[in-house]
Parts: structure tokens; C-alpha cells; sequence
């Protein structure tokens, strides 16, 4: 949920960009994901936080492959390719990717976890 508002590219050194300024309908729904996991976490809903947490983790995939895909063909209009390949050079990705992934990879390392050994706590 956090990684969304993270810094995942800084084009030209000016500013950084997070989900919503790459794509706000797509950061929405990893968003809406991470949120019904977490409901369904608090839920004790295993099935539902399962799939959210294979869902985040897909769609994280999808988002970083788009991602690159933009990034290496938003300049090929320019017909000079040095000059298209220094601008698309100077287009970083940040670290915001490496929390983006390591919380749908937690999540989904997290769902294969047993609830059975977990014991309630009995106040006496």
C-alpha cells in the first residue's frame, strides 16, 4: 500500500513520480487490492487474502513491465537514435519498485504461513 506513493521513476533528474502519476487508475487498483487484503487479513478470510495477495503480486508485474515498456519507447518518434537513447538514459528508476515488490511478495510468502499455530491468548 505504501509503495504506491514511493518514487518509482524520476524522469530527466526534475521530479519523481509515484503510481498515481504514472498511471492513477492502475495505482487506484493496487490500492483497492491491498486494502481488500488487508480486510481480509482482519477478517481472518484465507482464501480472499490469498488471492489479493497473488492479485498484487501479478499486478506489480504488469505495472513494472508497462513501465519499461513506456520508458524505452517514449521517445522512439525522435528519428536521431543517439538522441532518443540519451533522453530515454536519463529516465531512473527509483526505489520505490524494490517496496512495491517486497510487499506482494511478503503477502504472498505470508498466505502459505498455517493459522493453526497460532494459540489465543486466555486472560485469566
Amino acid at each position: 500500500m505504501a509503495a504506491t506513493w514511493c518514487p518509482l521513476l524520476r524522469p530527466f533528474g526534475i521530479i519523481n513520480w509515484n503510481a498515481y502519476d504514472l498511471n492513477k487508475p492502475y495505482g487506484m487498483v493496487l490500492l483497492l487490492v491491498a486494502v481488500i487484503g488487508i480486510v481480509a487479513v482482519m477478517l481472518k478470510q484465507q482464501g480472499l487474502a490469498r488471492v489479493a495477495a497473488w492479485a498484487s503480486l501479478i499486478l506489480a508485474v504488469l505495472f513494472y513491465v508497462a513501465a519499461q515498456l513506456k520508458v524505452n519507447t517514449t521517445f522512439s518518434f525522435i528519428p536521431f537514435k543517439g538522441m532518443a537513447g540519451l533522453l530515454t538514459r536519463l529516465i531512473k528508476f527509483k526505489w520505490g519498485w524494490y517496496l512495491l515488490f517486497a510487499g506482494a511478495i511478503i503477502s504472498v510468502i505470508g498466505t502459505f504461513k498455517s493459522d493453526s499455530s497460532v494459540k489465543p491468548v486466555t486472560v485469566q
